[in-house]
């Protein structure tokens, strides 16, 4: 049970909690749309589960990623995209998780509108690995992504268009893009950490 005063009450005190449906039918969204389900262990000092992509994906093998996916035709929500994902992907069941909030959907590089999805999960929770997503997941303590050293924005130049990438380089992994934006969000929300994204997410760089 979420304790008062913990980072994950803060969330639930401070994030909008809608879940709405998808505003537009299957198909009919300008951009593809997708959804993650960020899961935070319920306890004083929750974790984060990530995943390391599968090497043999075609799109961002190797990088660290939350559970989540693309928008299919039965998904009547960002959160029924998320959890269905995390069901498939680490065996995350729907019931284990309690939504705590929402954070305003990302527009990637890629043209993908991908809706962050914040929930509670127990902290003995069972994994249960897809291969074909994940080679293996981690959870570190949310509080890290929260220290400053950790965090850079890097400049990245293609052609003519320069943008600005939120980065964390943590234990040997490299955690960047919107992955490490979310994270960033969510520390300023949870740890007030400050973090300045500089950049409008709900437009494409």
């Amino acid at each position: 049970m979420t304790q008062a005063g913990t980072p994950l009450q803060l969330l639930a005190e401070r994030l909008p909690l809608e879940r709405r449906p998808w505003q537009e039918g299957f198909g009919e969204s300008p951009d593809p749309q997708a959804a993650v389900l960020v899961a935070l262990t319920d306890e004083v000092a929750p974790k984060v589960l990530l995943g390391r992509r599968a090497a043999h994906l075609a799109l961002h093998p190797g990088e660290v990623a939350f559970a989540g996916g693309k928008r299919e035709a039965e998904d009547n929500s960002p959160w029924h995209t998320a959890l269905r994902e995390a069901q498939e992907e680490v065996g995350l069941t729907p019931e284990s998780c309690k939504p705590l909030g929402e954070l305003s959907p990302l527009l990637t590089r890629t043209g993908f509108q991908v809706y962050p999805c914040i929930g509670a999960v127990p902290k003995g929770l069972d994994i249960v690995l897809d291969p074909g997503e994940f080679d293996s997941v981690f959870m570190p303590q949310l509080a890290v992504f929260a220290r400053p050293e950790l965090f850079e924005l890097q400049t990245l130049t293609a052609g003519k268009h320069t943008r600005t990438v939120p980065s964390y380089r943590i234990e040997g992994d490299h955690i960047w893009g919107v992955t490490a934006a979310i994270l960033a969000q969510l520390v300023n929300v949870a740890y007030d950490a400050g973090f300045d994204l500089q950049r409008d997410w709900n437009v494409k760089p």
